[in-house]
Formats: structure tokens, C-alpha cells, sequence
């Protein structure tokens, strides 16, 4: 299963961000798909996530401003961000759970998206 982002990186104080990502591979099922960031010195952390249930999550630091959708058909996750600030600045990394089969889950990452939120 491979994952590819999509998305600009620089954003000015206050804008938005709008960042995709495609799973693609051979895929049974997916559980949940999510984004995550990890800034420079710090853990990587939630910023929001979609089970296929039908569950959303937002990070603390995200939540009001954020906006997680799926398209299952396309095994596509999107995340737009509002009223970004210099410290939503991190590589933001897509991640998909799933299975390929009944009996064999996956888990995988994207290559991350570096975000930098500068005038």
C-alpha cells in the first residue's frame, strides 16, 4: 500500500491549508485515515483523524479551524486547515489503516509534507 500527498507547503499567517492524500495499492479495507505532524523538536502528534465508522477526531491545537473528509471510493483523505499560525509549522505526515486481506492489517505513513507557516 503506497500513499501519495498532495498540498503547498509556505502559507502566510492566517490562511489555510489544504492537504490530500491517495491510498493505493491492494487494499481490502480501511479502518482509518488520518493526518499527524511532527515539528522540529517536538513528538508527532494528531491533527485529525476518520474511521470509517464514521468517527472524527481533531487535535487540541486544531480543533474549531480544521476540517478531515473522506472519499472512500477514492481512498482519499483531505484536511483543510483555517486561520493558520507560525506554530502550526511541521512536516505533516498522512497515515491509513487498513487490510489488504482478512488476516494481514497494514499500517502505513506518507513521506510527509513540510508546512511552513511564515509572511
Amino acid at each position: 500500500v503506497q500513499l501519495q500527498a498532495s498540498g503547498r507547503g509556505l502559507v502566510q499567517p492566517g490562511g489555510f491549508l489544504r492537504l490530500s492524500c491517495v491510498a493505493s495499492g491492494i487494499i481490502r479495507s480501511i479502518t482509518v485515515m488520518g493526518w499527524y505532524r511532527q515539528a522540529p523538536g517536538k513528538q508527532r502528534e494528531l491533527v485529525a483523524s476518520f474511521t470509517t465508522a464514521g468517527v472524527i477526531t481533531y487535535g487540541d491545537s486544531v480543533k474549531g479551524r480544521s476540517t478531515i473528509s473522506r472519499d472512500n471510493a477514492k481512498n482519499t483523505v483531505t484536511l483543510q486547515m483555517n486561520s493558520l499560525k507560525p506554530e502550526d509549522t511541521a512536516v505533516y505526515y498522512c497515515n491509513v489503516d487498513g487490510r489488504t486481506t482478512p488476516w494481514a492489517p497494514f499500517n502505513v505513513w506518507g513521506q510527509g509534507t513540510q508546512v511552513t507557516v511564515s509572511s
